[in-house]
């Protein structure tokens, strides 16, 4: 995968990059036919100075594991919020390189659009690799929303200023909703329905959990 910039090593750096990369985010949806989603997820060790990126894939619909990668590599940014990607996606794209099954849509544990500067974790990857991403959070970082109903499938729109950035979504029924954003090449209404379909049973999708599993 081609190395579009040089990983910063202060945050002015990475806010240039974020500057200058938001601008190729498609929000339009490019997907055809999906065979295999992945899911993406890093852990650390106990100095922080290691991380370990998993990467899963499953087939689509039926969500069976197909190949999976752990890479342990250093750590070589911080921890800040809105600065994610730059601590984690090194790594997962270490990851992504020792399987050989490319994934038609990546979920991934983080935000996309619902983001400070709309450059958030799932765009920056899907910018980067060229493939769909979505952004799935288990929490919400910005926005506001209204009450999401209780029943599974319901949504309400993130906002930010006036704009939609994501959704909270409902993927079980009573179950507390997490948050949707666009990562790259998907509109908001197919991310929700991917994530849903890669939902079937539990609040998190299959594809996040597998991955989680791994590391």
């Amino acid at each position: 995968m081609l190395q579009r910039h040089p990983w910063p090593q202060t945050v002015e750096e990475a806010i240039a990059i974020q500057e200058q990369l938001r601008s190729e985010v498609i929000t339009a949806n490019q997907l055809d036919t999906v065979r295999y989603v992945a899911g993406v997820d890093v852990g650390y060790d106990s100095a922080n100075d290691v991380s370990r990126a998993a990467v899963t894939v499953l087939s689509f619909p039926d969500l069976q594991l197909q190949q999976q990668a752990v890479v342990r590599s250093p750590t070589t940014f911080p921890y800040i919020p809105g600065f994610l990607s730059f601590r984690e996606v090194p790594a997962v794209l270490e990851a992504l390189e020792n399987i050989s099954l490319r994934p038609d849509l990546i979920l991934c544990d983080g935000q996309g659009l619902a983001h400070p500067r709309r450059f958030g974790l799932a765009c920056h990857l899907g910018v980067l690799t060229g493939i769909a991403t979505i952004g799935v959070a288990k929490n919400r970082f910005i926005g506001e929303h209204s009450e999401v109903g209780l029943d599974r499938g319901s949504w309400q729109p993130l906002l930010r200023s006036g704009s939609t950035i994501g959704a909270a979504l409902r993927t079980q029924t009573g179950v507390k909703p997490i948050y949707v954003s666009i990562g790259h090449k998907v509109n908001l209404i197919s991310a929700i329905e991917y994530v849903l379909r890669c939902a079937p049973k539990y609040r998190l999708p299959e594809t996040t959990r597998s991955a989680d599993q791994l590391t």
